[in-house]
């Protein structure tokens, strides 16, 4: 029994799908995917098949939400891409807080999220700095409830005597600039009295000097 090869008409009838295929593939590959840059809240606007633009210019189906490509005028449908001038893009950072920014600045080679979403297909691995929101409160927590002793360089330092410290210096710098405020008070004093002193001297020789004049005036006559 022989097996008979496929025919061409079934090859070529399978090649166009095959095309297809590939290019849908291409085209999901090139955009990015559906709800980058888009917050948990909004997850729900986001839902439907059609969705709107916010600023009513408009609407869009779904399959065009981050696909590179702004219909609507306030961005609404480019979220995780820099197509829309307007568009803005939401920065989960897990843990951390949140942030919105322009997407202009996705995919720049410029980490600006903490959690490096933006730069998803930038080509560049951006490290995760987020900071946990509850162990950053701890840490303020215990920094407050601490009335011990704070050990620097294995020096044991009271609270309370820093402090106080801090009051001396505080008091020791006032007492300075007092100071200052006192001095540049005498030199203006010691000035203007130099400078009366001169006008009187000046007065002085003046007068001199003209009674002098009358005198020789009048034995020339």
């Amino acid at each position: 029994m022989t097996i008979q090869p496929p025919s061409r008409r079934q090859v070529s009838s399978s090649a166009p799908a095959t095309l297809i295929l590939l290019h849908l593939l291409a085209g999901a590959a090139g955009a990015a995917p559906p709800l980058v840059g888009v917050s948990p809240q909004d997850e729900a606007y986001f839902a439907p098949a059609v969705i709107a633009c916010r600023d009513g210019s408009g609407s869009f189906p779904k399959r065009r939400l981050n696909d590179g490509y702004c219909d609507c005028s306030d961005g609404t449908d480019e979220p995780g891409t820099s197509a829309c001038p307007d568009g803005r893009f939401y920065c989960r950072n897990a843990g951390d807080t949140p942030r919105l920014l322009f997407s202009s600045v996705v995919n720049d080679k410029i980490c600006d999220c903490c959690d490096g979403s933006d730069e998803y297909e930038s080509g560049i691995r951006c490290p995760n700095t987020c900071r946990n929101i509850n162990d950053v409160r701890k840490d303020d927590d215990v920094g407050i409830n601490r009335k011990g002793v704070m050990k620097d360089d294995g020096v044991g330092m009271n609270i309370k005597d820093v402090a106080e410290d801090d009051h001396h210096d505080r008091k020791r710098t006032l007492d300075i600039e007092d100071l200052i405020q006192k001095l540049k008070g005498l030199k203006m004093a010691v000035v203007i009295e130099i400078g009366l002193v001169i006008c009187t001297f000046a007065v002085c020789f003046a007068r001199r000097r003209t009674r002098t004049r009358r005198r020789h005036y009048i034995l020339k006559r």
